[in-house]
């Protein structure tokens, strides 16, 4: 018996003694090490594997979020981790250098970094995309109309056979995109003669079936010369068609254009019918509008009730049953439609009118203008931004805050002395806004609280983000350097600044 145990692999004895990777195999999450980490990576289809360091707090904080997410796939998708401290070699073959890298493998082979959600939620459902092949293969009639008859769009590559460099080339694009599309092939040209895809040209695009209308083809043909850029382009241009379904999922995506939505009570999965009666209306007045610019969507209001309200100004009574219409331009501008959607089309034809013709007025969310803005620190709202940020003729420093955020109240104290000590100075304003309560222009990066930016006299279009400390030396020596002109300061003062020179102090004087 002892002879036979020594003849056994080193893995095998692992998995037998209990060493990491033996005990772990039953567990949610697999322990990999350098010794164990190709043998049971082989072993599963579809794994995502996380890199981490103990000390991390990034990866602390993700950990209770993927174990949750490897209860939830198990069976499905394999959930592991590597301890990059105590197995630097496997960390250093997949070139990690920096803590939590969540990697997908297939097979044992790395297969693509993970770019989802680090939520349990947005786990499970970017991972059950990954599972099974990049491109389904189809070989009847049968297999392709299971697959076209989906919820979402398919794109279906047609080839003569196994050994086609199209197909090669295919398989490579359906590898790298399959995270946001469904992909399947066949090697029987026949399958694709009825769909126009009758040559080893072809690949078809099919969109969902539940989208399907009078006014665009449901599928559509790719020709062209095939190579990944090429197919990725084709798909992007033709996968949404002439009035998508915008969701949570692909607003992003639809949103890099100027995009109109119609909002409604939009349920695909309950009622398909209804889903579509406003739906072919918005796309019976869209095909008139074709080729100027705007794409057109639909949603149902009830994923978008925070948004519209929020960013819109508008509320879940407003309109009832009928669509609010909105247009989000790519550079952020905002327009409603107030008129009531009417069901022959022409009231939305009418809104597109003004908007082509620039006689809408933007929707702008603004608390209202301050009766009194007398103190040092000038109130702006999104409506008196224009005036009091973009005067051609004054520096502005401005800092975007949150009423209930603990360091911009810290920070207030601070901000109100420099603003009584600069109050002298014509051609500079401190300012504040509520980023909160007001639609924060473009150019403006704001994600956190406190913001501030200092627009300059002479590049109101390139403001500058203040990065530096919040005390008061900090800020007057911030804008001695980037203002216009010279600082007016309303009593003498000076501010001493102390910098390390080597093992010595120099004290700098700002005046």
């Amino acid at each position: 018996m002892a002879a036979a145990v020594r003849l056994l692999p080193a893995v095998t004895l692992a998995l037998l003694s209990g060493f990491p990777g033996a005990g772990s195999s039953r567990r949610d999450v697999l322990e990999l090490g350098d010794t164990d980490f190709d043998y049971l990576a082989t072993e599963h289809e579809t794994m995502l594997v996380k890199f981490y360091a103990p000390w991390c707090g990034h990866c602390k904080k993700l950990a209770p979020e993927f174990d949750k997410a490897a209860k939830r796939l198990k069976g499905t998708v394999q959930l592991a981790k590597v301890d990059c401290t105590a197995h630097s070699e496997t960390c250093g073959r997949f070139g990690v250098s920096g803590y939590p890298t969540l990697k997908i493998f297939r097979n044992g082979r790395d297969s693509a970094p993970y770019d989802g959600p680090r939520t349990t939620d947005g786990i499970v459902q970017y991972m059950m995309k990954q599972t099974g092949p990049d491109s389904v293969h189809l070989k009847t009639e049968e297999h392709l109309h299971t697959f076209i008859n989906h919820y979402d769009a398919s794109i279906i590559g047609v080839f003569s056979g196994a050994d086609s460099s199209r197909l090669s080339e295919f398989l490579k694009a359906a590898g790298l995109l399959r995270e946001q599309f469904r992909f399947a092939h066949t090697t029987n040209l026949k399958l694709g003669e009825k769909y126009g895809g009758d040559d080893e040209r072809g690949v078809l695009l099919f969109r969902p079936p539940r989208l399907s209308s009078k006014f665009e083809d449901s599928i559509v043909v790719f020709r062209d010369h095939l190579t990944i850029g090429s197919l990725r382009r084709f798909i992007r241009d033709h996968i949404y068609g002439l009035c998508p379904h915008m969701t949570a999922e692909n607003r992003d995506r639809l949103r890099v254009r100027d995009l109109l939505t119609a909002f409604y009570d939009l349920d695909y999965h309950h009622n398909p019918r209804g889903s579509n009666y406003w739906r072919n209306r918005v796309m019976k007045v869209a095909s008139k509008y074709s080729g100027r610019g705007l794409t057109f969507s639909v949603a149902n209001k009830k994923d978008f009730l925070s948004e519209l309200e929020d960013d819109f100004g508008l509320g879940t009574s407003d309109g009832g049953e009928l669509p609010f219409v909105t247009i989000r331009t790519k550079l952020g501008h905002k327009y409603t439609m107030r008129e009531e959607f009417t069901r022959d089309g022409e009231s939305l034809e009418r809104f597109l009118d003004d908007y082509f013709t620039g006689r809408l007025k933007r929707f702008v969310k603004s608390e209202p203008v301050p009766e009194r803005n007398s103190a040092a620190v000038k109130v702006v709202v999104a409506e008196t931004f224009d005036e009091v940020v973009n005067d051609p003729g004054k520096d502005v420093l401005i800092q975007f805050f949150s009423p209930s955020c603990p360091h911009c109240k810290k920070l207030d104290p601070v901000y109100r002395e420099l603003a009584d000590t600069l109050v002298s100075d014509p051609g500079l304003v401190i300012a504040k806004m509520n980023a909160v309560d007001n639609d924060v222009p473009l150019g403006y990066d704001v994600h956190g609280f406190p913001t501030i930016y200092f627009a300059p006299v002479g590049r109101k279009d390139e403001p500058i983000r203040y990065e530096g400390g919040r005390e008061l030396k900090d800020f007057l020596k911030f804008l001695k350097r980037e203002a216009s002109h010279s600082l007016v300061l309303g009593v003498m003062f000076i501010v001493l600044v102390d910098v390390e020179r080597h093992s010595g102090k120099r004290s700098d004087r700002v005046l």
